[in-house]
């Protein structure tokens, strides 16, 4: 019994680790003053109202949204068929696939920025498709590892071989058979992709900047201006990649019990 209670404490200490900061970051955000005592002086809301009423952060959260969406949605697009013909018609290839999914890890964000701008700054191409390609080349490895493993969980050589021998064409058994199966994992890769763009910073502030302002490059502006303002920021940013990541977990179970 002592050993079973002793196995909480280090899940309690991660929790509180975890959990601190975001409980004094949501306080200082409702606080009207807390600079010499323990807890808020005052309680307001006010810097949640100017929040919402400030049509920067809506145009802002939108713009973050048109990036990160339209990064996801060409991902799916485009890197599912790619991974499914690869793993199904050319495995030999894979290897190749793997090295190539594997260098996004191994160039930094401000080496590509600074790249990515010499090469398109005065080829007289919006930034702002720049910046959703290099989102695109970003989420390579989740979209990547997330399809594979789907279509390995599946035997999508097995399916794509017992639908042509029934008669159904590769483009059909693809679309009707192999993707409905796989729609859990690319869902899950899709809600985590998309979360991890809406997040990005320094790749936004490098090639739009102030010209284009997503959600974190406001919430940079807005730090130098009040800590109030910013911290209402964050715990709306926090509240938003949370019921992203509770939607990841939840396709996860799902996908866990469907096999």
């Amino acid at each position: 019994m002592k050993k079973s209670r002793l196995s909480f404490v280090p899940l309690v200490i991660v929790f509180a680790y975890l959990i601190i900061p975001l409980l004094a970051t949501f306080l200082y955000s409702v606080s009207t003053k807390w600079n010499q005592t323990v807890l808020p002086e005052g309680i307001t809301f006010k810097w949640y109202t100017e929040l919402f009423s400030d049509g920067a952060f809506t145009s802002a959260v939108l713009r973050s949204l048109v990036l990160s969406g339209g990064a996801t949605v060409l991902s799916a697009l485009f890197m599912v068929p790619a991974i499914f013909a690869i793993v199904v018609y050319a495995p030999r290839l894979e290897k190749g696939l793997q090295a190539i999914v594997l260098l996004t890890y191994a160039m930094p964000g401000v080496i590509m920025a600074v790249g990515l701008l010499r090469a398109y700054s005065k080829a007289g191409v919006p930034m702002v498709l720049v910046t959703i390609g290099a989102y695109f080349i970003g989420i390579m490895p989740y979209m990547y590892q997330g399809t594979r493993n789907s279509l390995r969980n599946i035997h999508a050589v097995s399916l794509m071989e017992s639908a042509e021998l029934l008669g159904a064409s590769k483009i059909s058994a693809f679309r009707k058979i192999i993707v409905p199966n796989i729609m859990t994992g690319i869902l899950v890769s899709a809600l985590l992709s998309f979360s991890i763009l809406f997040g990005e910073f320094v790749l936004a502030n490098l090639l739009i900047g102030g010209s284009y302002e997503t959600v974190q490059i406001y919430l940079y502006q807005q730090l130098k201006k009040s800590g109030h303002f910013s911290s209402a920021i964050v715990v709306c940013y926090f509240v938003f990649i949370s019921i992203l990541s509770s939607l990841v977990v939840k396709f996860a179970q799902r996908k866990k019990e469907s096999f």
